[in-house]
């Protein structure tokens, strides 16, 4: 009789986490070395210099890996530095194909960065498989997806893109920040790679910047490890700790934040003064049965539009309980304004194409009681 697959709480809390061997502690101690006393010539007791590998992070990577499924986990101090990490997979002259509607930091890192060095984008829309079909190459090595899209709500069936990627000899990475493990498993649908900003939902208490590349064959750990080594961008032993911290709470934070996202964009959806709500776990949002289909929950992230940059900029100013702020994932509600914050840099007529408006609204919503977010939207839509 084979063993039990453990739960998903189970292995957040132990996957990676036994009590130290030392002391007994049941917390991964802060291995704040920068270095390690080798026994003789060529023999260590499995780390040298922290910049290579630290145990902290050791411990966190096989965190990360398990609860996504992979074969490997690679941490660094950022998510961007995780998506940096992820293009040295490819040398100049190869081509990506990305979702037109990504993070605005990370096709800044595209456009402006990495083609100078070579490498090729194309953006498609990713709801119609047929799009990425059509956009690979010859020389096409990475189709990257975020699902759902930042901040339009919009997914793509991983399964779907998954098989078309395969069948080209490409591999398929997957922005997963905004579902987590918890909610999205790419992996499970087909993906090779996944990538987080572990410095949302994975954290869960904005407190600590940091990224991962979860992978699943071998040369995706000698990769990203050598990454590490060579540039150096790594996840500090402190950081790590305060993920490992964070992430012995992700089932129950996104339980919370999954019930109380429900209720505010239902309550948004039917608000006056609201044009539109785009939130997978709306009957109306045109993918909602894809949604279902892939993740076990809706999350907390939603976007609304209330017509104008004015309207926007009242109901802005006069939040109480919800913060004006960059960022999500937090146990906090925050709440941006994607035109001027996280998609400026792609320019007016690249945030028209999306259907990004001027009056449109992000929230990611917390765990607060959610009778408070309400009071706290009333309120401040009352205002615009």
């Amino acid at each position: 009789m084979t063993e039990r697959m453990k739960g998903f709480s189970t292995r957040a809390i132990h996957d990676g986490q036994a009590p130290d061997p030392v002391t007994g502690a049941v917390n991964v101690p802060i291995y704040a070395s920068s270095t390690y006393v080798q026994q003789e010539i060529g023999k260590n007791k499995g780390y040298e210099y922290s910049r290579a590998s630290n145990p902290t992070r050791t411990a966190l990577e096989e965190n990360f890996a398990s609860l996504e499924g992979g074969t490997s986990a690679h941490v660094f101090a950022s998510g961007m530095a995780a998506i940096t990490a992820l293009c040295t997979m490819m040398k100049s002259g190869d081509h990506v194909v990305c979702s037109d509607n990504m993070y605005g930091g990370t096709t800044r890192l595209f456009n402006q960065v990495l083609t100078r060095y070579g490498l090729e984008f194309t953006y498609v829309d990713t709801f119609d498989a047929k799009n990425v079909d059509r956009a690979i190459r010859a020389n096409t090595k990475l189709v990257h997806i975020e699902t759902p899209t930042n901040p339009m709500m919009a997914l793509t069936d991983i399964a779907e893109v998954a098989d078309i990627c395969h069948s080209h000899s490409v591999e398929l990475s997957v922005d997963n920040t905004f579902m987590s493990p918890y909610f999205q498993r790419p992996i499970e649908f087909g993906a090779d790679l996944v990538m987080h900003s572990t410095t949302k939902f994975l954290n869960g208490h904005s407190d600590g910047l940091g990224g991962v590349l979860i992978g699943t064959k071998p040369e995706h750990a000698e990769t990203f490890a050598f990454v590490q080594k060579c540039t150096g961008g790594i996840l500090s032993p402190f950081e790590c700790w305060l993920l490992l911290r964070g992430v012995k709470t992700l089932a129950v934070r996104m339980r919370q934040h999954d019930a109380n996202g429900r209720i505010v964009a239902d309550w948004l959806n039917k608000h006056a003064k609201v044009r539109s709500v785009f939130y997978p776990g709306l009957a109306d949002h045109p993918q909602h049965d894809l949604a279902k289909r892939q993740m076990s929950g809706f999350g907390s992230m939603l976007s609304f539009d209330l017509g104008s940059l004015e309207a926007a900029n009242r109901m802005l100013k006069k939040l109480k309980v919800c913060s004006l702020a960059e960022s999500l994932g937090g146990v906090e509600t925050l709440i941006s304004h994607p035109a001027s914050m996280t998609h400026a840099a792609i320019g007016e007529e690249g945030r028209r194409k999306l259907g990004i408006t001027d009056g449109l609204v992000r929230v990611s919503v917390g765990i607060e009681d959610v009778e408070d977010i309400l009071a706290d939207l009333e309120q401040a839509l009352t205002a615009a």
